[in-house]
């Protein structure tokens, strides 16, 4: 039996990270690079990355494309002795294997083989995963400490949560999707975010609705961009095509949109834009501003919700 194009291209870049050419962290050639490379069309290159994904040896980085996934080439870590097992040991492993999989790959049963245990000695240390993921957003959030002061001004205040959170999605991506603004995650981690927002705005003059909204806005806020790194890294991993290969390859599907006469300030803006290359660290940057900027008239007139 002929072996199929997409599982040829496949095998030699597992053989390539077996022989050391393509190591940890490092990029694998795009879809359109594979497709040249093998003259195969693109949609069969995206499979071949779409099989090495499944097979856990890739992973998509967004604004960095499909890389080896961390622990490929390397010794596989030792089975941990039941009584060497620990919370901590525990939720270290189940933070990395999100990192990696996604939060929806992660099963205690997965967590286990990744320890080299049985399932069930997981649960003489975690309840489930309802009590795995409060203990994994709390070590998530842990890693990016608030500082030992808060400063005295309500906004520098409210930009250090917003900023660690950010850094914290960033790191895990998983944690974007976990839970919403109606229904949150019970971790200390971020109550100690919560806690820290209503001290800085202790003195705006709000009334206590009015501080629990701007509090809601602001977390909302930045869980709202970072899902997009998740969304970002889960399309990559099905399609094995970035947001940039992806956005040329529709360039003949949007060119309507130029000639089209429906939306003229839209495409003077496209004509004005040029090159536009959507950068989410600065889209939050500047989400983050506007949003402050908003508050801060309202704070400095001491103005509450009911007074408005």
């Amino acid at each position: 039996m002929t072996t199929p194009p997409h599982a040829l291209i496949a095998a030699d870049i597992k053989r390539r990270i077996a022989e050391g050419r393509l190591r940890p962290g490092e990029r694998v050639p795009s879809t359109r690079q594979l497709a040249r490379d093998w003259n195969v069309a693109l949609a069969t290159a995206a499979k071949a990355l779409t099989l090495l994904a499944r097979e856990g040896v890739v992973v998509a980085e967004p604004r960095v494309g499909t890389v080896v996934a961390r622990g490929r080439g390397q010794k596989p870590r030792p089975a941990a002795s039941e009584h060497d097992l620990t919370r901590r040991r525990v939720v270290r492993a189940a933070v990395e294997l999100a990192d990696v999989d996604g939060l929806a790959e992660l099963t205690m049963r997965a967590l286990a083989d990744r320890l080299g245990v049985a399932t069930m000695s997981l649960y003489r240390h975690v309840g489930g995963k309802d009590d795995l993921v409060v203990l994994m957003v709390d070590a998530a959030v842990a890693e990016f400490a608030l500082p030992g002061e808060q400063p005295d001004d309500w906004r520098a205040g409210l930009e250090t949560i917003a900023r660690l959170q950010w850094a914290s999605y960033r790191a895990h991506p998983w944690m974007a999707g976990l839970s919403s603004i109606t229904r949150p995650v019970p971790s200390p981690a971020l109550l100690r975010h919560t806690e820290w927002a209503m001290r800085a705005l202790a003195g705006s003059g709000f009334d206590a609705e009015t501080r629990m909204y701007v509090q809601i806005t602001l977390y909302g806020y930045v869980q709202g961009i970072a899902a997009n790194i998740e969304k970002e890294r889960r399309a990559q991993a099905a399609t094995g095509v970035t947001a940039d290969e992806w956005m040329d390859e529709r360039g003949d599907e949007l060119r309507w949109i130029g000639e089209s006469r429906d939306y003229p300030a839209f495409v003077r803006l496209l004509d004005e834009l040029g090159e536009f290359d959507l950068d989410l660290d600065r889209l939050f940057e500047f989400g983050l501003g506007a949003l402050l900027d908003g508050l801060t008239p309202l704070i400095e007139h001491g103005r509450g919700r009911n007074e408005r």
